[in-house]
This record gives C-alpha cells, sequence and structure tokens, in this order.
C-alpha cells in the first residue's frame, strides 16, 4: 500500500523507534477514529490510541507480514477499547445499504446546509449507538466506518465470520427500529441563529 511501508516494518521489529513512527504517522487517523467512535470522546480515544500504538510497539516482533499491517493496529485499537468499555461501563458508534443509508458517514465536503444535517444525524446515531454492545459495536466500526471485511472483522474481534454477520444484522435492525421510532416523534423548532449543535467532530 505504502511504498516504505515494508521497510518501516521490518526496521521497527529491529528497534527501530523512528520506522515505528513513520507507521504511527500513516495509521493515526484510523486509529483514532476507531477509538473515538468506540469511547465516543476526543480525549478517551486519544489515550486509547496513544496505547494501543504502544501495544503495537511491543508486540511489532509478532506481526506476520502476510497479514495487512491495517487490519492488525486496529484490531488491537478496538480491541482495546473493548476492554476499556467492559471496565467503565462506556458506551456509544454507526453503519450503510439503502435501508440503512442513514449511517453512511458525512461527505467529505459537505455544502453548509448539508454539513448541518449531517451533524444532525450524527449525533442521533451516537445516542443509538448507548444500546449496543461492545462487540458488536466495533463490529459496526470496522465495516461501516473503516470498510473492514467480513473475515476481517473476524480476525479482529475473535469470531466466526457467520457470528460477524449476525452480529451486524441484529446491531443494523435494533438501530434501524430506534431510529425510524424516532423519526415519528416530532422535532422541537429552532431558531437557526440560535440553535447550538452538540457534536464531537466528526471523523
Amino acid at each position: 500500500m505504502y511504498t516504505d511501508e515494508k521497510q518501516w516494518i521490518a526496521l521497527a521489529k529491529q528497534g527501530n523507534s523512528d520506522a515505528f513512527g513513520n507507521l504511527v504517522i500513516e495509521y493515526q487517523k484510523r486509529v483514532f477514529s476507531v477509538c473515538y467512535r468506540m469511547l465516543g470522546t476526543p480525549t478517551a480515544a486519544e489515550d486509547a490510541a496513544q496505547e494501543a500504538f504502544i501495544r503495537a510497539y511491543k508486540a511489532i516482533d509478532r506481526y506476520d507480514p502476510d497479514r495487512s499491517f491495517a487490519t492488525w493496529v486496529l484490531s488491537i485499537a478496538s480491541n482495546y477499547c473493548i476492554d476499556q468499555i467492559r471496565k467503565r461501563k462506556i458506551t456509544l458508534l454507526s453503519m450503510d445499504n439503502e435501508k440503512y443509508g442513514w449511517l453512511v458517514p458525512p461527505a467529505q465536503d459537505p455544502t453548509p446546509e448539508r454539513a448541518l444535517v449531517d451533524k444532525e444525524k450524527q449525533a442521533r446515531i451516537q445516542a443509538l449507538l448507548v444500546t449496543l454492545n461492545e462487540t458488536d459495536r466495533a463490529a459496526i466500526v470496522l465495516q461501516y466506518w473503516h470498510d473492514f471485511s467480513y473475515q476481517e472483522i473476524a480476525e479482529a474481534l475473535s469470531l466466526s465470520v457467520s457470528a460477524v454477520k449476525s452480529r451486524l444484522f441484529r446491531a443494523r435492525k435494533a438501530m434501524a427500529e430506534e431510529w425510524q421510532k424516532e423519526a415519528l416523534i416530532p422535532q422541537p423548532v429552532h431558531i437557526p441563529s440560535e440553535r447550538r449543535a452538540y457534536e464531537a467532530p466528526i471523523i
């Protein structure tokens, strides 16, 4: 994928921290994104991302070069976040497809009007994600926000492919039902100039 990635990995395996630093630079946004979607706040995500990279560096000698580095490091991040959620009972996250179009990540360069709609949608999605358990949440994030295949999710979360499919189906269905219920509830009207949208940054 990146022309120097294999070389960086080889050097990192020999204890070269600068080479590993290059890997951190390449993957820090994706790792932070997973942690943020899992834990819900930038502060918690930053701490988790840092810990994930520390764990990756300590375990780099066990990394299999035949495996995708992205899958490996995001697996470490997602599993660390799962542990944190279980310990602290935290909750939060996101998804896609015609029936689940409301879960599609926001556009990269939206118009001002589209950006406003996206912020409202993301806030609602984050509120719905509190109902998912940590493993379902991780599966949803890895597939819909990071394009992991069923096989990659299975490897990341130590599940069978059939279990991943089952969890994704169940989580999508539950969230879609809640989304539809909320859509039937009249929303309060806000004066645009006074409107305040509270939401964590979209990664």
